[in-house]
């Protein structure tokens, strides 16, 4: 029988540690373990890769974590193993499937802006074919807004995949994410204390969105978003803070029980 991992273990045990050079451990908080990858297999490639991992399962309505019940039975499964478990919410009403004391015993929440709301309502998967773009300035002002809402308005730690911008878009990157519409999603994470994600399957977001992250004091995160065996493949992640100079103090690391936004954040009605 595995013995559990306590989570204030795992955290003690990494706020001393340091990984590739830097004074922090490099941890991949983005890391998904989906059929066929199993539990095992992901600390093995963790361990290959010399990083820790962090396990985010979907959770809001309709998603594989919708209640209490089965957000419990999530943290119970991957008790036994030394990684830090979270959820990666959908919808911005995730936070009434579930109670605040349950999802403060995850490690840490994570979110994007990916599932983008359209004028009609229909939600629109921006990952996917299905995201059209008639109008790239309308769209991108829309973007931004969402992006801030999703900040501001959920309690989580970790804003994950920031800047990304539909396929056809990404040519524009540069053009489209002027200043002012990053500093718009860089003062809404440090207002909110959110962490933004150094993504390294998207390669976002640009060195210049981050110098100006870091200059506004906003910590950092590293993600894979993986869905397949590349897990901790943090090229990018590691390219920038080795760019930004990132040391332990920019890194996020989970809140203890009592400090978890969703028990101090105001979560609107």
């Amino acid at each position: 029988m595995v013995a559990a991992v306590p989570s204030h273990a795992l955290m003690s045990r990494a706020a001393g540690e340091k990984s590739q050079g830097f004074d922090f451990p490099v941890i991949d908080f983005h890391a998904h373990v989906e059929p066929p990858l199993t539990i095992a297999r992901a600390l093995e490639l963790a361990k290959e890769r010399g990083v820790k991992i962090g396990v985010p399962e979907h959770g809001g309505r309709n998603q594989v974590l919708y209640d209490d019940t089965t957000l419990k039975q999530f943290i119970a499964r991957l008790a036994p193993y030394p990684v830090y478990k979270g959820m990666q919410a959908e919808g911005l009403d995730w936070p009434r499937c579930f109670s605040k004391e349950a999802v403060a015993q995850l490690d840490f929440m994570l979110s994007d802006a990916l599932t983008f709301p359209e004028k009609d309502g229909r939600l629109v998967r921006l990952w996917t074919p299905e995201a059209k773009i008639e109008d790239k300035q309308d769209f991108m002002d829309r973007y931004v807004a969402f992006n801030v809402r999703v900040i501001s308005d959920e309690p989580i730690d970790i804003f994950a995949n920031p800047t990304f911008l539909p396929e056809a878009l990404v040519p524009e990157y540069d053009a489209l994410w002027t200043k002012q519409r990053m500093t718009k999603v860089i003062e809404a994470a440090a207002r909110h204390h959110v962490a933004v994600e150094i993504n390294s399957r998207y390669n976002i977001p640009s060195l210049a969105f981050l110098k100006m992250a870091k200059d506004a004091g906003v910590k950092f995160s590293f993600g894979t978003n993986n869905h397949d065996e590349s897990l901790g493949k943090l090229d990018y992640s590691l390219r920038m803070a080795k760019e930004l100079g990132l040391t332990r103090k920019d890194m996020f690391m989970p809140a203890p029980p009592d400090r978890k936004p969703i028990l101090w954040r105001k979560i609107p009605a």
